[in-house]
């Protein structure tokens, strides 16, 4: 696809966190950029500011003019939307280019040097971290991302177009689409259920994704995972390895062990070995890039991390505020583990939102177990996202299968009030549906207090 003979970018669903970042790519490339989403958010808003036209409601005639030329205008849609949704079915009937995001992503990946992450968690602060290593030591990069940088606070990180860093996303299959020279793999847990049927189907899908590596190209796995490739991990014998640990002000100083050597004296202040993790596989493939590892010590310290992604909200002696985007009982185990890393003896209460019904229904054991972890538990109902309800899949339904006296469903108008009546030192929130919207009340609330 010659992308010069476009002039116009119409996105469905341009306030997804991968859509927008697409969107703001087109923006930059002096496209003329609308789109369609369900709802207004601080995303669709810092869209809108940089000139992009949104409507909400879902309906041809709020679409402006200049989207209805089809041999000028290309149609981008999430997988998200719902069936018979009038506007794409518009545009299908009228013979629109049309193109899924992830196919959007493989034809952008496809004219450019490419390092893509997958794994069924990390995906994001990998991302995150490796796009800000390359562009700290001047890679003519675009890093797409799928959380909004505490660095660059955006979604794209643009510092030149023969580059690109991409989350080679497993949901619906999407990331068999890329074509990438680097790629790593981070995790296989299964998730997704909904689209894959098994684990072992979930599986094939990062084996298949792993043989969309250009010729030459060069495949990253976590040690132990079992697929051929450049290994890494933490304190083991893996080809890249973080070695010689310790915490200093609450953050990791660390070596690293390469194929070719020890390098020393690196910093990170993102909490959780998960974390520790993501940062050992963002520079073994910043190094097999080409970075050096001067520049990289350097460019690791200034990281600072992903909105929603243990993001500190308080931080002060006597209170902890952390917001997390975990919704898979394996990345709150690993939210629960570096809270306890970073504040040993400290009460710790957690509020959770489940996401998706078919999620619940999938790992509900699991989440279970993994919440029973915390010292104190609020519960909020599911969120849908694209899903009906299923019968019997409730909030009720897990909180009668955790195993901890200090827990208690409520409404997300209680929830204030509910957290005023805790003695924790540290409270966390976590999720991946609207929990994020009530961040803002919460530090609102307790800043002034503590």
């Amino acid at each position: 696809m010659n992308f010069e003979n476009i002039n116009n970018v119409y996105f469905i669903g341009v306030g997804g966190i991968g859509m927008s970042a697409i969107a703001r790519y087109f923006v930059a490339n002096g496209k003329q950029v609308g789109g369609y989403d369900k709802t207004p958010t601080d995303i669709t808003s810092a869209l809108q500011d940089l000139g992009v036209t949104i409507h909400f409601n879902d309906d041809v005639s709020e679409i402006d003019t200049q989207f209805l030329d089809a041999e000028s205008t290309l149609v981008i849609y999430t997988p998200a939307i719902p069936k018979g949704h009038s506007e794409f079915e518009y545009f299908k009937t009228n013979n629109f280019n049309i193109l899924k995001r992830s196919e959007i992503l493989g034809e952008i990946t496809r004219q450019t040097f490419c390092l893509a992450v997958a794994g069924t968690h990390g995906k994001t602060t990998t991302t995150s971290i490796l796009g800000h290593l390359l562009n700290a030591c001047n890679s003519p990069v675009t890093a797409f991302l799928g959380g909004i940088s505490e660095n660059y606070n955006s979604n794209l990180i643009l510092n030149g177009t023969e580059v690109t860093v991409v989350e080679a996303d497993e949901f619906d299959r999407s990331f068999l689409t890329l074509s990438p020279d680097l790629a790593c793999i981070t995790s296989m847990d299964a998730d997704h259920l909904d689209i894959y049927g098994n684990a072992e189907e979930l599986v094939k899908s990062f084996k298949d994704f792993s043989e969309c590596i250009k010729p030459g190209g060069k495949l990253f796995v976590k040690n132990g995972l079992p697929l051929n490739g450049i290994t890494y991990g933490i304190e083991d014998d893996a080809d890249y390895s973080a070695q010689n640990i310790s915490i200093e002000n609450g953050s990791y100083v660390f070596d690293v062990k390469t194929p070719k050597g020890l390098h020393k004296g690196f910093r990170f202040s993102l909490p959780g070995r998960h974390n520790l993790s993501n940062a050992i596989i963002a520079l073994a493939m910043a190094a097999e890039y080409g970075c050096t590892y001067k520049d990289l010590i350097t460019a690791l310290e200034s990281y600072k991390g992903v909105k929603r992604r243990f993001t500190y909200q308080i931080k002060t002696e006597d209170f902890v505020f952390v917001d997390d985007y975990a919704h898979h009982p394996e990345e709150i185990k690993a939210v629960h583990q570096a809270v306890r890393e970073m504040y040993p003896g400290k009460k710790v209460l957690a509020v959770f939102q489940p996401h998706l019904f078919s999620r619940t229904k999938d790992f509900i054991d699991e989440f279970a177990e993994s919440l029973s972890k915390f010292d104190e538990l609020l519960l909020l109902d599911i969120y849908p996202a694209r899903e009906l309800p299923i019968e019997g899949v409730t909030s009720k339904w897990l909180l009668d299968k955790i195993k901890n006296t200090n827990k208690k469903l409520i409404q997300k108008s209680d929830l204030i009030n509910e957290i005023k009546k805790s003695k924790a030192q540290v409270v966390l929130t976590i999720g991946a549906g609207d929990i994020g919207q009530e961040v803002k009340h919460i530090k609102e609330a307790f800043y002034v207090e503590n």
